[in-house]
């Protein structure tokens, strides 16, 4: 493309992911701006208690060097910035900051993308409507699949084709870990190789009791059919000391224990996670180790599925690039 912009981006968030976000913008800028026609170049980085401003192409310092953390509103004004990337924990402890600093973002007409939940499972109308009133954009592929583009097909990619259910294994760690029950492993055993491969968090509760994987269908309902997510009920099956055994039980009929998150159109409101058998064909079955899926019933369209995308901060920062050029690139063309 002949003509190419700078996209202003400031970076909320320098854990593993929002690393791997900088250090893939920095080493790809010119591949992106050939391929995208826009060049997203990280401004401003920002964390819990420090920032730092940065020319375009300048690597980001140490921590030693980094300014105490100023008002996002002056960082905003100081970088001209396009875009706020929120790469911080999805945690209850942060949800009303991440909040805030995306409504402050969206009010300023600046497009959010972001791969934390917790406020988009509080603050969904408020952050929607804010952005519509301002001309602004929100996108959340890093919230609802990491380098799975579910969200994309949610969003936009169903739209027309009656979509009727959601029915995913959307969380890697719990897919590798049944995988290693069903091999032989107990399960304390199954989560530290999970955890030595980088697959599953230190605390990898909201991993096995199911509460990870609702949050994903819920907000794939929430694009899919304008649900609300804070007013969505949650059955959840965790998985626990019995799953080795109905892990080893189902591989014995030919069958893989998978832990299946779904929702229906025609129940409003409602996402269940069970621990289901599945069998050859369905493609939760096909899943090899920490990869995951989505199927989107489409009534005559027939099933979507969308696969892959395994687990990793590497996989959580190409989703972020991704939403990055999403809301920057021109909009020309087939394009």
């Amino acid at each position: 493309m002949d003509d190419v912009s700078q996209a202003e981006v400031v970076l909320s968030g320098y854990g593993p992911v929002g690393r791997a976000f900088a250090g893939h913008l920095a080493e790809h800028a010119g591949e992106l701006a050939r391929r995208h026609g826009v060049r997203p170049v990280v401004r401003a980085v920002r964390a819990s208690t420090a920032q730092c401003l940065l020319q375009p192409g300048e690597p980001v310092p140490p921590r030693p060097e980094w300014s105490p953390l100023g008002p996002l509103a002056e960082t905003l004004d100081r970088t001209g910035a396009r875009v706020l990337v929120q790469a911080v924990p999805s945690s209850p402890g942060v949800r009303r900051q991440a909040a805030d600093e995306a409504l402050l973002a969206l009010r300023r007409g600046v497009h959010v993308v972001t791969a934390t939940k917790s406020h988009l499972l509080t603050h969904w109308r408020e952050l929607g409507e804010t952005a519509r009133a301002h001309d602004a954009m929100i996108r959340i592929s890093g919230a609802t699949g990491a380098a799975l583009p579910a969200g994309d097909l949610a969003r936009t990619g169903l739209r027309g084709l009656g979509c009727a259910t959601i029915r995913a294994c959307p969380n890697g760690t719990v897919t590798y870990v049944l995988d290693r029950l069903a091999a032989g492993d107990p399960l304390p055993d199954a989560i530290r190789e999970a955890q030595r491969r980088g697959i599953a968090e230190a605390d990898p509760t909201a991993d096995l009791s199911g509460a990870d994987s609702a949050t994903k269908v819920r907000l794939l309902a929430a694009l899919a059919w304008g649900w609300d997510p804070a007013s969505v009920r949650v059955a959840a099956q965790a998985v626990d000391g019995s799953g080795a055994a109905a892990a080893l039980d189902a591989l014995s009929r030919g069958r893989r224990l998978r832990a299946v998150a779904s929702a229906r159109a025609d129940r409003p409101l409602l996402v269940e996670v069970r621990l289901e058998e599945t069998e050859p064909g369905d493609p939760l079955y096909a899943l090899s180790g920490p990869e995951k899926a989505v199927v989107f019933g489409c009534q005559e369209a027939g099933d979507v599925v969308v696969s892959g995308g395994r687990s990793s901060p590497l996989g959580a920062a190409l989703a972020l690039v991704k939403d990055t050029i999403d809301v920057t690139a021109p909009r020309l063309g087939f394009f």
